[in-house]
């Protein structure tokens, strides 16, 4: 299996779960994000407490990558400080602009969001894939 193989698995795989894909009961922060060139729409929301995303969740619409890396965002950021979240976010953000050379070492910090770097080759597809990037780093600096 070779990483095209990889990356079209998990893109499918985590486009599909329902995992992150819901309503928080009682969220401190959220934020709609959107796409007008493609109707890429989410709504991010977080629970935030004490400096820490203790639990994050999202609904909304649109392609397989969108909805993919949204997922795989939030399994990233559950858990950390919104101080280390923004700095993932910003990791993401420039690996996507292609700002991070392919074997950087902080890469591996994005565990398999990584795998959305050949997004960077793909013009049309980068707004799909920063989209909920984007609106975490928005959501995170208005939290502050």
């Amino acid at each position: 299996m070779d990483i095209t193989d990889i990356y079209t698995e998990l893109i499918a795989e985590e486009s599909r779960s329902t995992e992150h894909r819901r309503r928080l009961d009682a969220p401190t922060v959220t934020l709609k994000g959107r796409n007008p060139s493609c109707g890429d729409e989410i709504t991010l929301e977080l629970a935030v407490k004490n400096g820490v995303v203790e639990d994050a969740a999202f609904t909304g619409v649109g392609c397989a990558i969108s909805q993919a890396s949204t997922s795989l965002m939030i399994g990233l950021v559950k858990g950390q400080t919104t101080e280390r979240a923004k700095e993932l976010a910003e990791t993401f953000l420039a690996m996507i602009k292609g700002e991070i050379p392919a074997d950087d070492p902080a890469l591996a910090e994005l565990g398999d969001a990584a795998a959305l770097q050949g997004v960077s080759q793909l013009p049309a597809r980068v707004k799909c894939a920063t989209l909920s990037w984007h609106t975490l780093a928005e959501v995170l600096e208005n939290k502050e």
